[in-house]
């Protein structure tokens, strides 16, 4: 079993998670069971996922809870473009929190990248 708190990608993911869950105290109190708890979930499911994938053991497995964070990131992606054109966060907002879902993505795709080598056992991408 890995630790989850190695990967500098889950820290990312769960600072993100943080300032999202702070970003959507300000949505609109109709919007709680909507995009708020949807935006929520999508970026909670990101570090979430890795999380559970480090508790697995074999690589494959990992690899595939990698690339079901990722599917979160693209569903958190979205969700960030729809706030900003219902107005309930301003562009600049919305241009940062994207930019640290991208980098999260980049980070991700390397992982998953390195984990289906065949030599996938130095995959683990410990924080620096």
């Amino acid at each position: 079993m890995r630790n989850y708190k190695d990967l500098l990608v889950w820290e990312k993911a769960h600072k993100l998670t943080l300032a999202v869950y702070k970003i959507t105290l300000v949505f609109p109190r109709e919007e709680r069971y909507g995009l708020t708890s949807q935006v929520r979930r999508a970026s909670a499911s990101i570090a979430a996922n890795l999380a559970e994938g480090c508790g697995r053991r074999p690589d494959g497995e990992l690899a595939r809870y990698v690339q079901i964070a990722m599917g979160s990131g693209a569903e958190l992606s979205y969700h960030f473009l729809l706030a900003r054109d219902l107005g309930f966060v301003q562009s600049a907002e919305y241009e940062s929190l994207n930019a640290e879902v991208r980098e999260i993505m980049r980070m991700l795709s390397a992982l998953s990248a390195r984990l289906r080598k065949p030599t996938a056992a130095g995959a683990f991408q410990a924080k620096r």
